[in-house]
């Protein structure tokens, strides 16, 4: 099994700090799941469904965006929604 860095934008990383706590649960269990599954998202480009800009949803309202550098075995999470 290929395992995967999970890094976040240190703005991802306040957002993050912020969440309720069982919000904070469902967000890093999807953190978890990048780790050895970062393809499991939907491309952030109808256009090109291989690219590598994902979004992966959380719980109800939570969006995670994020980039897979494949060569480097690292997922980079650029962005954190989530309306609650």
């Amino acid at each position: 099994m290929r395992v995967y860095t999970v890094e976040s934008d240190p703005a991802v990383v306040e957002q993050a700090a912020a969440l309720p706590g069982e919000v904070l649960n469902v967000y890093l269990e999807m953190r978890a799941l990048l780790e050895v599954s970062p393809w499991c998202g939907v491309s952030a480009n109808p256009g090109n469904p291989k690219a590598n800009l994902l979004n992966l949803t959380f719980g109800r309202y939570g969006l995670i965006v994020y980039v897979v550098l494949e060569e480097l075995r690292v997922v980079y999470i650029v962005r954190l929604m989530w309306a609650g």
